[in-house]
C-alpha cells in the first residue's frame, strides 16, 4: 500500500488540512484534490472513488470528508482500516467537526498523521500509541525555562532592592534636611553602576513601583545542575516562594504525564503516625487481543518517613513470602548484609538516623515475565459482524489471583465514530462516552467473591479492529508482591515493637489489551 496523501476538506471540496507522503509538485496534489468533488456521485453513498491514476478513499465526517489518496495497487481493506484510524484521530483534537477547529487544531493533526503514516507505508500504531507520541515533551526544556525565568525574576528583584535602597537613603537625607543633590552626588558610583545593571536586565522602574513597598524575600543561591534528570533545581523553589510572596498565583513547572499512558498514584486517606511506611506496587501490561503477554513489568517501592527525631534509629523487619523471582534492591545506605540474613532494614551506619520529615525510599523491586499465569486480571474482548453492517461484542473479566481486591475497577472499550452501543447484558455499571467514543464499564469491587463478569452489547457500522486497544483502570490496598512489613524497633532495643502507620496500594500505570 502507498499512500500519496491525506486531507481533510470541505464537502464543496476546499481542502483545509493535507499531508503528503511522498514526492510530488504542489500543482500535481492540488489538482488531485480539486478533481475529488467532481467524481462523488450525488444522491449516493460511496467509500471510494477510482480514477485512471489514483484511489480516492473518504468518511463523511458531519459537513467534512476525512480523505485518502493512494495509488491503485493498495489493498483496498487496508485502505479503510487506514482511513478509520484517521477518522479517530480528528475528534481526539478537535472538539467540534468544523473548519476554524480544523485549522486551530492544524498542526496537532499533521503530527498525528506523520505517525499513522511513513514515507507512504501505514505504520503500526493504535490510537492510544499516537497520543502518546504527540505529546511527549522535553524535561529538559522545561527546566530550562524554569530556570531561566528564575534568573531573570531575581534581576528584577534585585532591581527592586536597590530601589528600596535609594528611596530609604532620600527619606534620610530629608529627615537630616541633607539636600538631595548632595546626598546622590556621594553614591554617584554605586548609583552609576545600578542604573547601568538595572537597564541591562530590565526596564526602568516607576517612581510608584519604587515606593510600593515589596515583601522580603531571601536572596537565592546560584543555580547548580539545574539541568540534573529527575531533580529539582533550588531556582525553581526560589521562584515559586518568590511568586507566593507577592501574591502571585503559581502553576507548577514540573512536566505531568497524559492521563492515558501514566494514571498519577491513587490517594489515600491513611493517618500517618510519627514512623509511616508506604508500600506500593505498579504494572504496566499489554497483552495480545488473541492471548500472549507482550508486557508485564512489576515496580515497586517501600518509603520510610519519620517525624520524630526519637525515632531516627530504627530498624524495619519484613515478611518476604515471595514464589515468582521478584527483583530486590536496597537503597545504597542500606546495609545489605543485615538485609540478605536476615530481612531487616537498617542503614550502615547504625549510629546515625534517618532523615526527618522526610520520605526515603529504602527499598525497591521489579519483576518481568512472559507467563499468562503471572496477569492478575484477564479481559477477554471478543467482536464478531454480525452481516448487517455492525459487530455483536463480548467482553468478560477474570480475576486470576485470587488474593487480590480490586476497587474501582473501569474496563474502557472503544468505539466507531458517531455510533451507539446497544447494551444487552451488563454485570455491573456502564457509561457511554459519545464524545470521546468510549464505553466504560465500571465495577466497584472485583474480588475472590466477584471474580468474574461479562458484558454484551451490539455496535452498528463497525469492525473487530474499532474495539480495540481496550484499557483498564483500578486501585488495591493489596500488594501484588508477597512483601510486607512486620514490625519496626530501635536499633538498641529489638524486643519493644514501635507503634507505625502504613498505606499500600496497588495501580496499573498501563494495562491495556491491544
Amino acid at each position: 500500500m502507498v499512500l500519496i496523501s491525506a486531507a481533510v476538506c470541505t464537502k464543496s471540496g476546499k481542502t483545509i488540512v493535507s499531508r503528503q507522503f511522498v514526492e510530488m509538485t504542489k500543482a500535481r496534489i492540488e489538482g488531485l484534490l480539486a478533481a475529488f468533488p467532481k467524481l462523488m456521485t450525488s444522491g449516493k453513498q460511496h467509500t471510494f472513488v477510482e480514477t485512471d491514476s489514483v484511489r480516492y478513499v473518504y468518511q463523511p465526517m458531519e459537513k467534512l470528508y476525512m480523505l485518502l489518496i493512494t495509488t491503485k495497487a493498495s489493498n483496498i481493506l487496508e485502505d479503510l482500516e487506514t482511513l478509520r484510524l484517521f477518522s479517530k484521530v480528528i475528534p481526539e483534537y478537535c472538539r467540534t467537526l468544523d473548519e476554524k477547529d480544523i485549522v486551530d487544531n492544524a498542526f496537532n493533526l499533521i503530527f498525528a498523521f506523520d505517525e499513522i503514516v511513513a514515507l507512504g507505508y501505514r505504520e503500526s500504531v493504535n490510537l492510544a500509541q499516537i497520543k502518546t507520541f504527540v505529546e511527549m515533551d522535553s524535561h529538559e526544556e522545561k527546566v530550562f525555562q524554569a530556570v531561566r525565568e528564575t534568573q531573570e525574576k531575581e534581576a528584577k528583584q534585585k532591581m527592586r532592592e536597590k530601589a528600596k535602597e535609594l528611596q530609604r537613603q532620600r527619606m534620610e537625607s530629608q529627615k537630616k534636611g541633607i539636600p538631595m543633590g548632595r546626598n546622590f552626588g556621594s553614591s554617584g558610583d554605586s548609583f552609576g553602576v545600578s542604573a547601568s545593571n538595572m537597564s541591562s536586565s530590565s526596564p526602568l522602574i516607576g517612581i510608584g513601583e519604587i515606593t510600593k513597598p515589596t515583601p522580603t524575600v531571601p536572596k537565592a543561591s546560584a543555580p547548580k545542575n539545574a539541568l540534573k534528570l529527575g531533580g529539582k533545581s533550588r531556582d525553581v523553589d526560589t521562584f515559586v516562594d518568590q511568586l507566593k510572596s507577592e501574591g502571585e498565583k503559581v502553576t507548577n513547572l514540573t512536566p505531568t504525564t497524559t492521563s492515558s499512558s501514566a494514571p498519577s498514584r491513587p490517594k489515600t486517606d491513611v493517618i500517618t503516625d510519627d514512623i509511616h511506611l508506604r508500600v506500593e506496587d505498579k504494572l504496566t501490561t499489554r497483552i495480545g487481543r488473541d492471548g500472549g503477554v507482550q508486557t508485564f513489568e512489576l515496580s515497586g517501592l517501600l518509603t520510610l518517613r519519620v517525624a520524630d527525631d526519637k525515632f531516627g534509629r530504627i530498624k524495619i523487619f519484613l515478611d518476604n513470602n515471595d514464589q515468582r523471582g521478584i527483583q530486590l534492591q536496597t537503597h545504597p545506605n542500606i546495609d545489605k548484609e543485615l538485609f540478605r540474613n536476615k530481612s531487616q532494614i537498617g542503614l550502615k551506619n547504625p549510629t546515625k538516623p534517618f532523615p526527618l520529615n522526610t520520605d526515603v525510599g529504602v527499598l525497591k523491586w521489579r519483576y518481568t515475565t512472559q507467563d499468562e499465569s503471572a496477569i492478575p486480571l484477564t479481559i477477554n474482548c471478543w467482536p464478531s459482524e454480525n452481516g448487517e453492517g455492525g459487530c455483536d461484542v463480548n467482553i468478560e473479566y477474570m480475576l486470576e489471583n485470587t488474593k487480590l481486591e480490586l476497587q474501582d475497577v473501569t474496563i474502557t472499550i472503544p468505539l466507531p465514530m458517531g455510533v451507539t452501543p446497544s447494551i444487552t447484558e451488563c454485570d455491573g455499571d456502564y457509561e457511554h462516552d459519545s464524545r470521546k467514543h468510549q464505553l466504560h464499564w465500571n465495577l466497584p469491587v472485583v474480588d475472590a467473591t466477584n471474580k468474574e463478569g461479562a458484558m454484551e452489547f451490539s455496535v452498528p457500522s463497525s469492525i473487530p479492529g474499532d474495539f480495540f486497544p481496550v484499557d483498564v483502570s483500578f486501585t488495591s490496598k493489596t500488594l501484588y508482591a508477597d512483601l510486607k512489613p512486620s514490625q519496626i524497633t530501635l536499633v538498641d532495643d529489638e524486643s519493644t515493637p514501635l507503634k507505625y502507620s502504613i498505606e499500600t496500594m496497588m495501580y496499573p500505570e498501563k494495562y491495556e489489551i491491544v
